[in-house]
């Protein structure tokens, strides 16, 4: 037996069980090489992810401090759009109260003369005088309107106007023509294209 060892150990030949173990030893050692490589190659993927999403969260967090900052410079567009607007709108509605003003002092101002004149026509006792005095009046009215722009209209032989006049009475009469007006009852003012006053007529057919 001794003998037969020693042959085989001469001889290089190795024996059954020991080629199992290294067979079984060398699966483990390329198993646990192979383990090792596969963690080697996990831990490259995962840095290499970790990496990529550290850039995608700085180009991220780069992306919303730009919209925040673009936020807030429309708001501050905003605000200052708003306050703008009211002091506009502050601005225009004092001026329209002094337009207001100023038309109601014209007017009034235009208006003194007739005014003085009545209170001066109010003093006379004899009534040829009063008379006198309230045609004078009326002979400065034309020019009060005048310069405030105002046109006097409608007198007898005008033609209707349901846009301007306001027929109150009417007749049929064939000697006068179809919407000819008869008499005036009240004058109608307009300035421009706006009428203050229709004036109140009585029409033929």
């Amino acid at each position: 037996m001794e003998e037969i060892k020693r042959n085989e150990q001469e001889s290089g030949e190795i024996p059954v069980e020991e080629t199992a173990d290294a067979a079984e030893r060398r699966d483990e050692t390329e198993a646990e090489e192979t383990e090792e490589t596969s963690t080697r190659k996990d831990r490259k993927g995962s840095a290499a992810d970790a990496k990529k999403l550290r850039a995608e969260n700085a180009d991220l967090r780069a992306k919303l401090e730009q919209a925040m900052a673009e936020a807030e410079e429309q708001k501050g567009k905003y605000l200052r759009t708003l306050a703008e607007y009211d002091n506009y709108r502050k601005r225009t509605a004092k001026e329209r109260e002094g337009i207001y003003a100023d038309a109601a002092a014209d007017c009034v101002t235009n208006l003194l003369p007739l005014f003085d004149n009545l209170g001066r026509a109010s003093q006379y006792t004899e009534s040829d005088k009063v008379a006198e005095g309230v045609k004078m009046i009326l002979n400065t009215v034309p020019d009060v309107l005048t310069k405030m722009n105002i046109e006097a209209y409608g007198v007898p032989g005008d033609t209707f106007d349901p846009n301007i006049h306001n027929a109150v009475m009417h007749v049929d009469d064939e000697q006068y023509g179809e919407g000819e007006i008869l008499e005036v009852f009240q004058c109608g003012y307009r300035r421009g294209d706006k009428i203050i006053r229709y004036a109140m007529v009585k029409v033929a057919n």
